[in-house]
């Protein structure tokens, strides 16, 4: 068969350790032989960030700006380890966070469902795609220690000097104190992309605060959100058939346990943070997890939920043999090929994309997979493949499909 054809490159953000490793045998058995691929090349592999002073980083992530598409490999966000390790200049920000500011994005993950891999909740039989609003919050939080008793306030100074006080607690003995934040603008971008994305995949859209416990800042993201749904997307939904829906933390998390799933579920940063991992969990597993950053304006960056895999890597250097999933990778790139196509009017695209998450999904099915499945999968004596084992199966049933 022909190559086929791209019009508009994908901005492609190389990564770290095993999921590097991974990456190059993908665009090698999976993808070069099938596309004529075109690629804005960023290399975010941390040894790079470190040379450039991490502004290989950002140009990534402007060129995804220009570009629209993107695909990204599991990067390292170091620590003091690492600063040693790779002898850092400084400990350099999370790539993924660095992107998300810049474009100010809102995270989407969603659970690959494969037939063997069941869910740990047994009323879910379609997947439930976590959105997350990736900005302030306890991420930004600023802390103090109270070492004594006194009297702690909140006090914001407007630009002209007049002083808004609130007190926070009397403290009669030792104690912690947190500040938090967020802006409108940031909720307003989170607001619009969940809505976006639920349009673009035919979903219903739930959101949830604590509105009635915080009833300014929790209360301002349920109005924000509730605004602007009635504005600018009432009608866009009713027309797609989908609904918009809000209620509070605890009610949505007691719901989503009874629900079939097949709906978005939009929280604040740290809920977002704890239920994505919790529902990637029950349905199988992190490294059966997509990951999309979505920005108000219509810019997409695909990447594993996971990370690099560091103790394979180090297992591959030592020349050892690795079991290492690269489904979510995979399918990172099965769905920035399947936007780029749907953006440059490239249907065959798409149709690749689909025929190789199907042949993915096969494999595994046919009782081909990596050991991390074969642990927790119900198909009797499956066949455990090493790494690059497991994407040349793939490319098998790729063939046939093609």
């Amino acid at each position: 068969m022909d190559k086929i054809k791209m019009t508009t490159p994908l901005v492609e953000m190389d990564g770290d350790e095993m999921t590097r490793i991974l990456w190059k045998m993908i665009k090698d058995e999976l993808l070069l032989p099938y596309i004529d691929l075109k690629t804005e090349y960023y290399d975010l592999g941390l040894e790079h960030r470190n040379e450039t002073n991490d502004q290989v980083t950002i140009d990534s992530a402007l060129a995804n700006k220009k570009y629209g598409v993107a695909v990204k490999c599991a990067t390292i966000t170091p620590n003091a380890a690492r600063m040693t390790e790779y002898n850092l200049k400084e400990m350099w920000k999370s790539p993924n966070g660095t992107i998300r500011a810049i474009m100010d994005g809102t995270v989407f993950r969603t659970p690959i469902v494969v037939k063997g891999i069941e869910p740990c909740v047994r009323n879910w039989k379609k997947p439930i795609t976590l959105a997350r609003h990736a900005y302030g919050d306890v991420y930004k939080a600023s802390e103090i220690k109270v070492p004594c008793a006194g009297k702690a306030e909140l006090v914001f100074t407007a630009e002209d000097g007049t002083e808004t006080r609130e007190l926070i607690h009397e403290f009669d003995g030792p104690g912690v104190l947190q500040g938090m934040h967020n802006t409108e603008k940031s909720i307003r971008s989170f607001a619009k992309s969940c809505f976006n994305y639920a349009l673009d995949t035919k979903q219903d859209l739930w959101f949830a605060t604590k509105d009635t416990i915080s009833k300014k800042y929790d209360h301002t993201f349920k109005d924000i959100f509730q605004e602007t749904y009635e504005k600018e997307y009432k009608e866009r939904f009713a027309e797609a058939g989908i609904t918009y829906f809000y209620t509070l933390i605890d009610d949505a998390v007691a719901r989503v346990m009874k629900a079939e799933g097949g709906f978005i579920w939009a929280c604040k940063n740290y809920d977002g943070d704890v239920m994505s991992d919790m529902v990637s969990s029950a349905f199988g597993s992190l490294a059966m997890m997509t990951s999309v950053l979505v920005s108000p304006d219509g810019n997409f960056e695909y990447e594993a939920a996971h990370g690099t895999v560091q103790r394979h890597y180090y297992k591959y250097l030592k020349g050892e043999e690795t079991s290492t999933n690269s489904v979510a990778t995979i399918f990172a790139w099965t769905g920035a090929l399947r936007k780029r196509g749907e953006l440059d009017k490239i249907p065959q695209l798409g149709v690749f994309a689909d025929k190789l998450e199907k042949a993915t999904l096969t494999t595994i099915e046919s009782g081909k997979m990596t050991k991390d499945l074969a642990l927790i999968t119900s198909i009797e004596n499956p066949t455990v493949l090493n790494s690059e084992g497991f994407i040349k199966a793939v490319r098998e049933e790729l063939d046939k499909n093609l």
